[in-house]
């Protein structure tokens, strides 16, 4: 957790792609670089649980999220909920987003902040509004305390109910998000909103399936995670990589000026292309699920290796993200390297996957661009911030990377 990238270095220098270690008392297989994320994330045959790696870390907390169910049951409710990520959908929560956007920004002072804690703020505020069509008001703090638990659950070395610990603080956590959610189910079957909760409440498919209480219930805070936390871990490194490259940040900003508007419109999405760039590179840079496990479903053979069924997996999309033999001068914070004229990303299908791949790619990853791009570039026309020289980010791998010290910039209204 202190040096994930030079560890996984050093092992992929001793032992190749394939080794083996032992975390929270498993037995674990690494499969580290592109040819291994291919072959585990294209999964063909099924040979790969997605419920049997992630269930050990995040079952109690997540329980039956889309990322968590295998297989035929995997793709039924992939099709359902496909349908509140169409692209009426997300013009619909876009236009949500920008006077939710602009609200949240005017709070935030001139001078010495944090950004960790507002932006943090800002993606839980914008996720209630859009996906749960409401405000939290009095119980946005709780809401955020629990969703920081359930996370933070994951990775406890003490996997039981003691009290005060974190294992017992993400079950309580899970209590929370459950009951906020299981209370509005019936106003939400009874009419028909534009925002996600009604959207999974009324899905159907072609042949008339629909989910559950219970599969709504899971799916929003699934979903409400990963559309809050993980643009947040975005946005975060966007923030200190721009304040680190200031003539980045200028290059933006003048993009977004050019654009004339203050809050983006559907069709305005491709037409910030540094911003796309820039958030490439900070996506690559920290890959806000650092880790994928997955257990096997029966033997499987790479690589020259024997891999018995039962075997707990991982890759590390963190640590291929940082390869010299795909990333030249790999730490350095060059969005160019995605531009046409370039693409590094193009040297190996797998070699970036922020947003995993295969059938199990994130179903949400479009949205998760736009509200990046919807936020961005607000910010950019409103301030310009800045980090001493000499700063260096400090990131918290405990369970998903964040700034150990909140992020401090200095801002500047403009």
């Amino acid at each position: 957790m202190r040096d994930p990238v030079g560890l996984m270095r050093q092992r992929y220098d001793q032992y190749g792609p394939v080794s083996w270690t032992r975390l929270f008392g498993l037995r674990v297989v690494q499969m580290l670089g592109p040819d291994a994320n291919q072959f585990v994330l294209m999964n063909k045959g099924d040979l790969f649980s997605n419920h049997g790696g992630w269930d050990f870390f995040i079952g109690p907390f997540f329980h039956r999220g889309i990322m968590l169910l295998d297989f035929e049951e995997h793709r039924w409710h992939r099709r359902i909920m496909q349908q509140a990520f169409t692209k009426n959908a997300l013009r619909g929560y876009l236009e949500r987003m920008g006077p939710r956007i602009t609200a949240g920004l005017d709070t935030w002072p001139e001078g010495g902040i944090k950004v960790l804690p507002r932006v943090k703020r800002l993606t839980l505020d914008l996720a209630t509004d859009v996906f749960m069509g409401q405000e939290l008001g009095p119980r946005s703090e709780q809401v955020n305390r629990a969703f920081v638990d359930t996370v933070r659950a994951g990775t406890a070395l003490l996997r039981f109910p003691v009290p005060g610990l974190r294992w017992s603080k993400g079950l309580r956590g899970r209590r929370v998000l459950e009951q906020l959610f299981r209370d509005e189910i019936p106003t939400k079957r009874a009419q028909e909103d534009n925002d996600l909760f009604s959207a999974l409440c009324h899905a159907t498919t072609e042949d008339g399936d629909r989910f559950s209480d219970d599969d709504v219930v899971n799916h929003m805070i699934f979903l409400m995670m990963a559309a809050h936390d993980t643009t947040t871990i975005t946005l975060s490194n966007l923030f200190y990589h721009l304040a680190s490259a200031p003539e980045w940040q200028e290059r933006l900003r003048e993009e977004s000026r050019a654009l004339g508007k203050t809050q983006l419109e559907y069709e305005d999405l491709e037409k910030l292309p540094g911003i796309g760039l820039a958030m490439k590179e900070a996506l690559r840079l920290c890959a806000p699920v650092p880790s994928l496990p997955r257990r096997t479903v029966r033997d499987v053979e790479y690589d020259g290796f024997h891999i018995p069924k039962g075997s707990f997996i991982t890759m590390a999309p963190y640590f291929t993200h940082y390869m010299e033999e795909y990333w030249p001068d790999a730490e350095r914070f060059d969005p160019e390297r995605f531009a046409e004229h370039r693409r590094e990303d193009k040297v190996h299908p797998y070699a970036w996957v922020p947003f995993g791949g295969g059938a199990h790619k994130c179903i949400g990853l479009h949205f998760a661009d736009m509200q990046v791009k919807a936020i961005l570039h607000q910010v950019l026309l409103k301030y310009r911030w800045r980090v001493p020289a000499d700063y260096v980010m400090p990131v918290d791998t405990t369970s998903l990377p964040v700034p150990k010290d909140g992020l401090p910039v200095t801002l500047e209204r403009l």
